[in-house]
């Protein structure tokens, strides 16, 4: 069976040019952290500059960050666990699950809130302005339950979703008729190892070994960990670090988790992404851009992105908790490093 060993040493080879890509993270400012993954074997696997600034506190392959929308692929493994289980059907009414929603929605499916093709409004623009306090999943549903209205009809055209993962999450939990941090722990992190993992809500379980956001302000880093939307945990509110992180890519080769079947839907092109700026297929919780899987996440104070080359057995990800620089295409270089 292929797997990931729990343990191994840090900077298990340095690499001269992977240093010179990753130096804008070096020194006394927020960090990143970044492994690279070559037939389950951790080629680099280290931290650069800090998780906490305020404290010194340097950045490793245990810093857990708030992984944003790389989250989605856990929602919809989470979706697909229960399809599996025979519980829901990708293909219900999301109205089955969330019976409050207008009948505008009645077209919407979940493969529509996975592939990002259902239409629904992005609770971001509904919310008030200013925003007190943080909206939760379930205030996102009580802001779309108002709205009478589709950007377009379902199923016609793709427009990124966080809504859609927001919903999903909550079905999620009416499904398995438990929270959905906890679906989460029992079903997937728990059963791969990933100890440190956590959806976060404020209050629960602390996360360890945490990482907090800033973002440059003109002459200094400010603390920007959270914002309004940050305790939404469908479309982004999961914490994880490397050693975790390399477990999860472990377990998307076999069927330990996932079927053959539900990886296949997952990593399988179901729409063309359109107005990011990029050439891709969206799957679930997936990007594909040629040969890679991939997806990035970026919120307030963190910007992460996680890329695999599956027929190379190549993974490179890439964690920060800052808001410069972009981190995808310097992942794309340091895979490239890697590649026969």
């Amino acid at each position: 069976m292929y797997d990931v060993p729990v343990n191994y040493p840090e900077d298990a080879m340095p690499n001269t040019a992977v240093e010179r890509l990753m130096q804008a993270y070096e020194g006394e400012a927020p960090g990143a952290s970044l492994l690279v993954l070559k037939d389950g074997k951790p080629l680099v696997m280290r931290g650069y500059g800090r998780s906490l600034l305020e404290q010194d506190v340097l950045a490793d392959a245990h810093t857990n960050y708030r992984l944003a929308s790389v989250s989605k692929q856990f929602t919809a493994a989470a979706i697909l666990l229960l399809a599996q289980d025979g519980t829901l059907s990708i293909k219900d009414p999301v109205r089955r699950w969330l019976p409050s929603l207008p009948n505008e929605v009645a077209g919407v499916t979940l493969e529509h809130l996975l592939t990002h093709t259902s239409g629904l409004l992005d609770y971001e623009d509904l919310m008030p302005v200013p925003c007190t306090g943080q909206i939760r999943d379930a205030g996102v549903l009580a802001l779309l339950e108002k709205e009478h209205r589709l950007y377009f009809a379902p199923g016609t055209q793709y427009r990124y979703s966080n809504s859609a993962y927001a919903l999903l999450a909550l079905i999620v939990e009416r499904a398995a008729k438990q929270p959905y941090p906890e679906f989460l722990k029992q079903r997937i992190f728990k059963p791969l190892g990933m100890n440190n993992t956590l959806a976060y809500v404020e209050g629960g379980a602390d996360v360890p070994h945490r990482a907090y956001g800033y973002s440059w302000a003109g002459e200094s880093w400010q603390r920007t960990d959270q914002s309004s939307t940050s305790a939404v945990l469908g479309d982004g509110g999961i914490y994880s670090n490397l050693h975790d992180l390399a477990l999860w890519d472990a377990a998307l080769y076999d069927s330990r988790l996932l079927s053959d079947a539900s990886r296949k839907l997952a990593f399988s092109a179901h729409v063309q992404v359109a107005g990011e700026g990029y050439e891709a297929g969206y799957g679930f919780g997936w990007r594909i851009t040629g040969d890679t899987l991939w997806h990035s996440g970026e919120t307030i104070g963190f910007r992460n992105v996680i890329v695999r080359w599956p027929k190379q057995r190549l993974t490179v990800i890439l964690l920060s908790n800052r808001n410069d620089p972009e981190p995808y295409q310097t992942a794309l270089r340091i895979g490239a490093l890697f590649q026969h």
